[in-house]
């Protein structure tokens, strides 16, 4: 099922991940990404914090390389809606762990807002996690 709502490009506003007692900013402030949903059930996300380093040259020493990776996400595959959730079913992505799986997202849409939002287990603290991003329409379909 396709949800007209989510259907356009959507600019990344905010991410946000809360854990017990703390609340993080792990792209900054101010992070920069758009998220695609297409009315044919594809979708793409890329996205990157704020805050990156900016290499020296194309052959940059791997701490720079890590900083890089470690400071952005992008995927693309096809997507589901199941009531109030988004699956993303990921075919490519900047981490090879994520790709063929299925990435749950809870949604919300009001007005031109789009939120995001899913429980895990935070890869840092161990314990779980409220992950909300949330994006702002800049062109519908």
């Amino acid at each position: 099922m396709i949800v007209a709502a989510l259907l356009g490009t959507w600019r990344l506003k905010s991410y946000i991940v809360t854990t017990v007692g703390e609340r993080r900013t792990p792209y900054g402030e101010n992070p920069t990404g758009y998220l695609s949903y297409s009315a044919n059930g594809r979708m793409q996300v890329i996205a990157a914090a704020s805050d990156r380093i900016v290499p020296v040259d194309t052959g940059s020493p791997d701490h720079e390389k890590i900083a890089l990776y470690d400071t952005m996400f992008a995927y693309a595959g096809t997507y589901s809606v199941e009531g109030d959730k988004v699956i993303h079913h990921v075919d490519i992505s900047w981490n090879e762990s994520w790709t063929g799986t299925h990435q749950i997202r809870l949604f919300e849409v009001s007005g031109n807002t789009l939120t995001l939002t899913t429980r895990i287990t935070d890869p840092v603290s161990g314990s779980e996690a409220h992950y909300a991003v949330v994006w702002e329409k800049v062109a519908s379909l």
